[in-house]
């Protein structure tokens, strides 16, 4: 197993506090967004196997069977096929969807066509995959996720008292499902800034006073209200009234899949998702938009935000999804109790987030004391405090103990 050497991500949108306080470290007064862990090459974590720093892509380069195991390279090629990461929001992210796998080898094939550079600020495509996400929260976390009902949407809205919203109101109640969240969608992001910017302020104004008046909806206006300060004029104000918000308490989870659209607000969280770069933005970003792509990838379908929370598996605690790149698990570790051994055909990344957990090779001699294991070397196991994390090869057996909460990411292959 390797201790991995993580880096951190100072996108604007991040806290200033939230990673360094759970990492134990001083906050340096920038922003601290994400802590990325895997082998994304944006930002390879780094491991050292007793001849240097090198980055983990580089090691599963070199022997992906050995460090992924055959299935997954069966499955998904020589390639880690997750990202795991911390991520603390301090402010809102772009409004956005990810395409499914046909739709995002489609849309790269013709960028690669039409010769658009990979790095072009309009360029939609990064890669040829899909990015299906998991987010658990930590803290108290807020985002949007997924279309509100019509009916819902007709009524957040007309609560707003803004005349300029009536014709969206109309639509919404008058039109089949599909067929209205696709109209009032495409009419606010196609509308022409001058024109549409006196409405979102006009509605932004209202959601702040609807917010102090504590009714039924009051969070949700609050939350409008907190992205019309952030995104003052921006449409995509008004396409995130169509959205559920949701407040995540530490421990329960959402799950984005392709064409989802979503925005996380504020909180610390553990996301998982598939190894893929593929964003098309909704709006609340100064970052490019393509209306008409967006468009082809969201799935105008209404529900409920769908908050998971874990099942216990012989006291694993899993958040199921329907991906195959990824599988996140948690284990809340208890003083005394038995070692938990873990033994994968598949690759794992091993994350702490509260008090210490040890990771100690699970064919050890299990009467072996800490002084001769610490003699023993770095095959003797690792602990981990809260923001460490370690990378254990495919077909290791290892075993978990401590007084702490690790949060285990793998493939299901």
């Amino acid at each position: 197993m390797d201790r991995l050497a993580n880096t951190v991500r100072p996108y604007a949108w991040g806290s200033t506090t939230a990673l360094p306080e759970l990492l134990g470290t001083a906050p340096t007064g920038e922003p601290q967004a994400e802590m990325w862990m895997g082998a994304h090459p944006g930002a390879p974590s780094r491991i050292d196997r007793g001849t240097g720093p090198v980055s983990l892509a580089e090691a599963i380069d070199a022997d992906p069977e050995t460090e992924l195991g055959a299935d997954t390279v069966r499955a998904f090629g020589p390639r880690l096929p997750f990202l795991l990461k911390l991520l603390a929001a301090a402010s809102p992210l772009s409004l956005q969807v990810h395409p499914d796998l046909a739709q995002a080898a489609e849309g790269f094939a013709d960028e690669e066509r039409r010769g658009v550079p990979i790095d072009a600020g309009h360029r939609n495509y990064k890669d040829a995959n899909h990015k299906p996400e998991l987010i658990v929260a930590l803290t108290p976390f807020d985002g949007l996720c997924g279309f509100r009902h019509p009916a819902q949407a007709a009524g957040l809205l007309e609560g707003l008292g803004v005349d300029d919203l009536k014709p969206y109101v109309d639509i919404l109640r008058a039109t089949p499902e599909e067929d209205a969240l696709r109209e009032v969608l495409t009419a606010v992001l196609s509308a022409e800034h001058h024109a549409i910017a006196g409405t979102v302020e006009r509605a932004a104004v209202a959601a702040d006073r609807l917010a102090a008046e504590a009714g039924p909806h009051a969070d949700a206006y609050a939350a409008y209200a907190v992205l019309a300060h952030h995104y003052p004029g921006d449409p995509g104000v008004l396409a995130a009234m169509l959205l559920n918000h949701v407040r995540l308490q530490p421990g329960e989870a959402l799950f984005l899949g392709a064409g989802i659209p979503h925005a996380y607000l504020s909180g610390l969280g553990v996301e998982l998702m598939a190894n893929s770069d593929n964003v098309l933005r909704c709006g609340l970003t100064p970052k490019h938009v393509d209306v008409p792509e967006l468009l082809r990838v969201v799935r105008f379908e209404a529900g409920d935000a769908g908050v998971l929370r874990p099942e216990d598996v012989n006291g694993e605690e899993v958040y199921e999804t329907p991906i195959d790149e990824f599988r996140l698990s948690r284990f809340v570790l208890a003083p005394g109790a038995a070692p938990h051994p873990l033994a994968s055909r598949t690759p794992q990344i091993l994350l702490c987030t509260a008090g210490t957990v040890q990771l100690r090779d699970a064919d050890a001699d299990a009467d072996a004391d800490a002084d001769a294991d610490a003699e023993a070397g770095a095959d003797a196991g690792l602990t981990l405090a809260p923001g460490e994390s370690a990378f254990v090869p495919a077909g290791e057996r290892i075993a978990l103990s401590g007084d702490g909460t690790l949060f285990r990411a793998t493939v299901v292959a």
